[in-house]
């Protein structure tokens, strides 16, 4: 609705343009009055006001000082431009004729008001409401747009790496660093929560940005880099600190946040992002601190050596009773007491190496373990699934003590041939019935992935494999002693249909059960004639 305010010292004319503005206009304004001047600019201040219908003469302020005024307030919240005035009065000077269009009134009413005059110059206010919203409009998304272009640009320009002077030259026509804060400061911000998950890209820009605002900060640029985490560029430096100290308030917790070193020129833009987001991955080691500044990393760190005869070890170790090792080791090959000098790199090496040597051997061998196992494997294969090292050791060193009582089980399995012994001996004596290995492993209480493995090593095949022979030995029994069909045979011995049957017969036999019943057949044949 649009914002109207009446002012005029007469009660009954106020109340009267209420009226008639209100039947000719119903639910289009939205009305407030004021008695005088200075009464209609602390309403202004605190509302605002889209139109204003004011009186001339009026005790303490009169209608002229009012517009004076109204042409120098700062616009209240949410007001897009001056409001348009329409200038009423009882007299016909020239004076207040000249002062309305010095301070561009739409409209100068003479009262008594008539009607056709008054909604006349409200319709004109509200024609003159229209076009400056379309304005305001097009020039926001001509903003919008300018920023998005600024934004893909300096993205670019972040990319680059030792700029030639003819570069940064090109670079300049697009990018204006004078507008810049100096000197300024670039921020990588990253949300993990604690399941390692991310914080949605926008909802993350959105916070970063009002949390800045929040501490006075001085933004030049709010944008998402091809990771997904969010860049800030302004300053001052200390601002970023109490954006730290703003997250503790709030309980922030994930907020990981990497600060570089100041920068004033164009060609620092790309070495600051650069240290921002080392600053930010070295967030990662230490499990308290949200804030690292690029200054305050080593210069230099000291080259580790890859530990392969200790990672070999660690999968050597696995399923034997030295369970105490498994810590000990993975302390050793981390180094987790130099944790805090340690290279990024060597880290990312040390996990690549585990999921390859140790973890993808284990199910490569031994097949998959439980769907909790399976899960963590899968998050533990990358360290950006944690929010700090602490937790993926935590995660690691689970999962290595789960795969350990697996392979236990497994092996134990394998060694008790009882258990095996009563599985074949349960086949062979409910082969008919709609068998399937859940159903076996349950009789012999296994699990279902440990009895898989250990079927294998016992019978030397799967079960599934196992089974059908099972089936076809009985089939080929009941060919040769029987007159049965061999649809009565295929439901006898446990298949579903004859098809099926058929093609696990010849699967197994090299001829169709027709075939071999043929063979049967002639055999007979040629043994009774002999005799």
């Amino acid at each position: 609705m649009i914002k109207l305010m009446i002012v005029d010292d007469e009660k009954n004319i106020r109340f009267g343009l209420k009226t008639m503005i209100e039947r000719e206009f119903p639910d289009e304004y939205e009305m407030t009055t004021a008695t005088q001047g200075a009464e209609a600019l602390d309403l202004y201040r605190a509302e605002g006001a889209d139109i204003i219908l004011t009186d001339i003469r009026m005790p303490v302020m009169d209608g002229i000082a009012l517009i004076e005024r109204l042409s120098s307030e700062p616009l209240p919240q949410g007001q897009q431009g001056r409001p348009w005035v329409i200038i009423l009065s009882g007299y016909e000077e020239f004076e207040y004729a000249k002062a309305a269009i010095r301070y561009q009134a739409v409209d100068y009413l003479l009262k008594p008001i008539r009607r056709d005059e008054l909604f006349g110059a409200l319709r004109k206010c509200k024609a003159n409401l229209d076009k400056q919203s379309r304005i305001a409009e097009q020039l926001s998304a001509t903003e919008s747009y300018r920023q998005r272009v600024q934004s893909g640009l300096l993205l670019d320009l972040m990319l680059l790496e030792d700029l030639t002077e003819e570069e940064i030259e090109l670079w300049s026509k697009d990018i204006d660093i004078a507008r810049f804060t100096s000197p300024f400061t670039v921020a990588v911000l990253n949300y993990k929560y604690e399941d390692g998950s991310r914080m949605k890209k926008e909802e993350l820009r959105q916070l970063a940005g009002h949390m800045f605002e929040a501490v006075d900060g001085e933004l030049d640029a709010c944008l998402l880099d091809r990771e997904g985490r969010v860049v800030l560029v302004g300053g001052p430096h200390h601002k970023l600190a109490k954006l730290s100290a703003l997250a503790g308030e709030k309980e922030l917790d994930g907020l990981l946040i990497g600060v570089s070193e100041e920068g004033s020129r164009l060609e620092d833009l790309p070495k600051c992002y650069r240290q921002a987001v080392e600053s930010l991955n070295y967030t990662f080691i230490f499990p308290k601190t949200r804030l690292i500044w690029y200054k305050e990393l080593p210069a230099q760190r000291q080259a580790q050596v890859l530990p392969k005869e200790e990672i070999r070890k660690l999968g050597n170790i696995l399923g034997t009773k030295q369970e105490k090792e498994i810590g000990q080791l993975l302390h050793h090959i981390f180094k987790v007491d130099q944790l805090a000098d340690l290279d990024l790199g060597y880290l990312n090496e040390v996990s690549k190496r585990i999921n390859e040597q140790v973890l993808d051997e284990v199910f490569r061998l031994f097949g998959e373990a439980s769907v909790e196992v399976i899960k963590l494997y899968r998050k533990v294969g990358d360290l950006s699934n944690f929010r700090h090292f602490h937790d993926y050791f935590r995660s690691l060193q689970q999962l290595l003590f789960s795969l350990n009582e697996y392979i236990k089980e497994i092996r134990s399995a394998h060694s008790e041939n009882g258990d095996m012994k009563e599985a074949v001996d349960y086949i062979e004596h409910n082969y008919y019935r709609p068998l399937n290995m859940a159903m076996v492993s349950n009789h012999v209480s296994l699990n279902y992935s440990y009895f898989s493995e250990a079927f294998k090593a016992y019978t030397g095949e799967s079960f599934v494999t196992y089974l059908k022979k099972v089936r076809i030995r009985k089939a080929k029994e009941l060919i040769g002693t029987s007159e049965l069909k061999l649809s009565e045979i295929s439901s006898a011995v446990g298949f579903e249909n004859t098809r099926h049957f058929s093609r696990v017969f010849k699967e197994l036999e090299g001829v169709s059960p027709v075939e071999y019943r043929g063979k049967l057949f002639v055999g007979s044949e040629r043994f009774g004639s002999r005799e």
